[in-house]
């Protein structure tokens, strides 16, 4: 199996997919791509899945149904493991993790991300589907700040994914079900660790949305994730999820303590090399942190990232897809099916051209 997975890993696979009775397959320039001759009989999967298991939960396989765990192997690389059932067999999905964590320039990002970083309070929200990589920006954030600034980061992950070794600053990661019970009672405790940065992997309920916001309001500087595909899909979510009566003072408190919000998709290189990160970055500058106060005004946000692109360093998607496409990193038409606005965008390019 070791080999398998360095073969994997070695093609550019992002994902691998166990399953009894089918071929080992790995996701692939966003294929998902047989990678055995043989299929995997139950017993294997099974056995597999038990060594993948953390040690004090091995006795417990034939219970589980659903479980979250990383793990590493000398030599092969780190995953964010997924065991599951399906039809009274185990499935695992291994997500491939670097090594070594991934700086801004690396990943290509917009530079403007580590302005973003500096900040000293409020909340920064990194969304996107799942798989769009939202992970690996919010560590490359995290690099960033340790390798500038002396502060206390403190993370609460499911599961702990890259591995921050300590520089400037001091870095503290908690991983959900072993380190603490959950987000929201790991981020209550958080406010008496003295951090200065706080990473909370995924913002999942109405409870911890409010202590981080609360969070933020304090002082801190508060980074997370949320399974939203733009800006203003973003600021609707958060509100949402609380009560209608108190939905208007949600909205104040997120026009006051936003900082930014980073939306991604991944795209097809050109050159077949992997993928390559579409950002829309929103800024909170003081004309959206009016319209994320007024609900009847938060779709005219999307404008205003546009039009601050010279000023603030915002963009939209189709902004910086048209950047991509101008720059041979990503062909039209993969560009094109991106877009936000396809029509648009088809226009925008003829226009630059």
């Amino acid at each position: 199996m070791i080999e398998i997975l360095k073969a994997a890993i070695q093609r550019g696979a992002s994902d691998i997919h166990i399953k009894a009775g089918d071929f080992i397959r790995a996701r692939i320039q966003d294929e998902l791509v047989p990678i055995t001759k043989q299929r995997v009989p139950p017993e294997q999967t099974r056995q597999l899945a038990q060594q993948l298991l953390p040690e004090w939960e091995r006795g417990n396989i034939d219970k589980l149904r659903d479980y979250d765990c990383s793990w590493g192997a000398s030599g092969v690389g780190r995953f964010r493991v997924n065991l599951f059932r399906q039809r009274g067999t185990m499935g695992i999905v291994m997500r491939v993790i670097a090594f070594d964590v991934p700086s801004i320039e690396e990943l290509e990002l917009p530079a403007v991300l580590k302005e973003i970083s500096d900040a000293r309070r409020g909340l920064v929200l990194v969304t996107g589907v799942t798989g769009a990589g939202k992970s690996t920006t919010l560590a490359a954030m995290l690099h960033h700040i340790n390798q500038t600034r002396s502060r206390h980061i403190l993370t609460l992950e499911d599961p702990i994914e890259f591995l921050h070794r300590d520089n400037k600053s001091s870095i503290t990661q908690r991983e959900i079900g072993t380190d603490t019970e959950s987000f929201n009672k790991g981020l209550r405790a958080a406010l008496r660790e003295d951090p200065d940065i706080i990473l909370v992997g995924e913002m999942r309920d109405t409870e911890t949305i409010d202590i981080a916001l609360k969070a933020a309001e304090t002082g801190h500087l508060v980074l997370s994730t949320l399974h939203t595909q733009s800006a203003v899909k973003t600021l609707s979510r958060i509100v949402s999820v609380f009560p209608r009566d108190e939905q208007d003072m949600v909205r104040v408190r997120l026009s006051e303590s936003m900082v930014a919000i980073v939306s991604q998709r991944l795209v097809p290189r050109k050159d077949g090399r992997g993928r390559i990160a579409a950002v829309e970055v929103m800024r909170a500058t003081a004309a959206i942190q009016d319209l994320i106060r007024e609900a009847q005004r938060t779709h005219e946000i999307t404008d205003l990232i546009a039009e601050g692109r010279e000023q603030y360093k915002s963009q939209t998607f189709d902004q910086h897809l048209t950047e991509l496409v101008a720059q041979d990193l990503v062909d039209f038409e993969m560009a094109k099916g991106a877009a936000t606005n396809p029509s648009d965008f088809e226009l925008m390019l003829r226009t630059l051209a």
